[in-house]
Formats: C-alpha cells, sequence, structure tokens
C-alpha cells in the first residue's frame, strides 16, 4: 500500500501525542517537527524518507523513529557538561551536507574531513549522544582544539571486532557494534596503518552510515565493484546516512573512488 505524506503525519501524530510537546506539518517542504512547548527545541523529519523506510520494513521503523526522536528530544531538554566527562567525548562522522547548526540557531564545532564528510564531535550519554556546540564549548572554558584533541584520543580507545567476508579473491572486514561510532572508526589512524601493513592489496574504506564500517583489501578489479554495491546497500538502509562512495587509504590520505558498477559479479562466493 503507498503512503502518503497526509498518512504518515496520521501515523506520527498519534506516536508522539504529550501534552508537553506539540507537533507541526510543513506541507510544502514535506516535514513533520515535534518541539517542546516551553522551550520550542525540537526534531525536524523528512516525511519522504521515514515513507521510504517504512514501505520496506513497516511498523518497525516508525517505533525505531519514536525511541530515537524521544531520547533526542530529552537529551535536548536536559544540560550537560563537558568537564569530568572528558572520556565520553568522540568525534562522529557526517555527511558534508550536515546542518552545521542545530534547529536553534547554535552553531555545531566540527572540523572538515574529505570532500563528502565531516567530523562533529558528540557528548556520550550512554543511550544516545549530543553533538557540541560552540556555546557548550565556551560555557565549559574549553578551546575547541582541546575538544577535538580529547574525542581524537577517545577514538583509538573503541574496541575494533570485525567480521570477515572473503568475496572473489577480495577480504572485506565489517565492524558493526550499533555503539554510534563504528563509522568514527576511520578515524582512528592506528588502526588504519595496522591494517595498511597487512593487507596484500589496496586498502579500500567504506562508512555507508554511522553504524557501519567496511576495510576492504582490494585484490583484484571486481573487488572495486563489490564494495561498491555493498556501500550503496547499506547507505540506503542506515538510520544516519553517510557516503555511498568508498575511499582509497594510500600516505594517510583517504581518496573518494568513483565506482559505477555497470555488471554485477555472479552469485559465487567463498567465505572464511
Amino acid at each position: 500500500m503507498k503512503i502518503t505524506s497526509i498518512k504518515m503525519k496520521k501515523i506520527l501524530e498519534d506516536r508522539f501525542q504529550r501534552e508537553e510537546w506539540k507537533t507541526i506539518f510543513n506541507r510544502d517542504k514535506d516535514t513533520f517537527r515535534i518541539e517542546w512547548i516551553d522551550s520550542g527545541k525540537g526534531i525536524t523529519i523528512t516525511l519522504p524518507n521515514v515513507i521510504a523506510k517504512y514501505e520496506r520494513r513497516g511498523e518497525p521503523a516508525v517505533e525505531e523513529l519514536e525511541d530515537h526522536v524521544e531520547e533526542a528530544l530529552r537529551i535536548m531538554n536536559e544540560t550537560h557538561s563537558l568537564n569530568g566527562k572528558e572520556k565520553n567525548i568522540f568525534p562522529v562522522i557526517r555527511a558534508g551536507s550536515f546542518p552545521t547548526e542545530t534547529d536553534s540557531g547554535k552553531k555545531l564545532v566540527y572540523a572538515e574531513h574529505t570532500a563528502e564528510t565531516r567530523i562533529y564531535y558528540a557528548l556520550d550519554l550512554g543511550k544516545s549522544y549530543q553533538l557540541i556546540d560552540k556555546e557548550m564549548v565556551e560555557r565549559e572554558n574549553w578551546s575547541e582544539d582541546r575538544l577535538k584533541e580529547v574525542a581524537s584520543f577517545n577514538v583509538r580507545s573503541l574496541p575494533v571486532d570485525m567480521k570477515k567476508d572473503t568475496v572473489y579473491g577480495n577480504d572485506f572486514y565489517f565492524q558493526s557494534t550499533r555503539d554510534g561510532y563504528d563509522a568514527s572508526r576511520i578515524l582512528n589512524e592506528v588502526l588504519l596503518e595496522k591494517m595498511k601493513a597487512e593487507f596484500e592489496g589496496e586498502l579500500a574504506i567504506s562508512i555507508p552510515h554511522q553504524d557501519v564500517i567496511i576495510f576492504a583489501d582490494i585484490k583484484n578489479p571486481e573487488g572495486y565493484d563489490i564494495l561498491a554495491q555493498m556501500a550503496m546497500k547499506f547507505f540506503a538502509e542506515g538510520t544516519v546516512p553517510v557516503t555511498s562512495l568508498s575511499f582509497l587509504y594510500e600516505d594517510k590520505t583517504l581518496e573518494p573512488i568513483f565506482i559505477l558498477a555497470q555488471k554485477k559479479p555472479k552469485d559465487k562466493r567463498k567465505e572464511d
């Protein structure tokens, strides 16, 4: 059954009925917003994205969205401190098109990464995290350099537990702990250098969405096509998509691979 924006609006209105919240439907922009009545802080949802996931997965997609929005709104209404929470500060990877300000106009702290991606900074709160804005850094008497240094140190402490899959002679390593920082492992230069030294072929890396990173030991041309297909599939399924492009790691730099997989490899694979 085809779901229209009006039908999805009604589904979301039922889900987000609270005395302390209000909902706003913008027909022109095709968005749905949930915000605190007192403060006006809130979350804006792009309806076509929700509809696409609903048509693929049904009610579980809306339930997952509800959990994320509720947690985000709860965090918005709290005041958090960086001091004493140094071990809970991590970098997060976002698409280059990700906003640099919050809905309420606060400027987020970020750093350029590649032409496709940016690095933002998050305070881990257990079940979720809060992106750190410049106002928060100034209020705590921190500097942005200190924040970035702490986050860079902490990303190296994140556990690495990858699953290996061999396809057409190419080895693919997947990390998906869903801790919110899987894609952030691309910032662990020690890990990248270790894998570069151990791999037989080219080291290619894909971060299609926040909760997955793929390291590929590319030993033949088919490997690039296979990685492109994997990245596109994960990119379409991710709650927080990053990029469908993959990167080659060479001389401590990441260069995007522009792959158009014109022919799909036959369904024949060997697993380790």
